[in-house]
């Protein structure tokens, strides 16, 4: 029971630093953790996607402080990906949260969300749908024998 709790906190982990400063594949280690066939895969899917989501609350935080914070070396985006984010968000608009799961631009949409002051709980609703979607798609992947 103590080596179960130990596997979801450490997928919760991984799925928070993904969302956050360092490259983590939190996908990879749901889709093997499911593979293995010992855990809840609905206590796996929670701890990804909260810990996903969690690491994501970070980002707004860090958004609302930038200009404290983005002269820091341990700062994770670069003026450029903050400037591509920042012009996906204003095409977009909030709904551009969606798509906060994806690779490369989803992370500092977070991030400008945070700069531009979206409410959190409108922030909250949206990234969490669209991270829990992305990691549904791979429990349902999996599921269906392709993964």
């Amino acid at each position: 029971m103590m080596g179960d709790a130990i596997i979801y906190l450490t997928l919760f982990s991984n799925a928070f630093i993904a969302a956050t400063l360092l490259p983590a594949f939190s996908e990879l280690a749901f889709a093997a953790l499911l593979t293995k066939g010992q855990y809840s895969p609905f206590l796996l899917f929670l701890a990804v996607t909260s810990g996903n989501i969690l690491g994501a609350c970070v980002n707004w935080w860090l958004g609302m402080r930038l200009h404290d914070f983005q002269t820091k070396r341990w700062f994770p985006f670069t003026p450029a990906q903050i400037d591509k984010a920042s012009n996906q968000f204003a095409r977009y608009g909030v709904w551009s949260l969606l798509f906060a799961w994806l690779p490369v631009i989803g992370d500092p949409l977070t991030l400008i969300a945070g700069v531009l002051n979206t409410r959190f709980s409108l922030f909250l609703v949206l990234v969490g749908f669209g991270k829990a979607i992305r990691y549904a798609a791979i429990w349902a992947l999996f599921y269906m024998g392709t993964l």
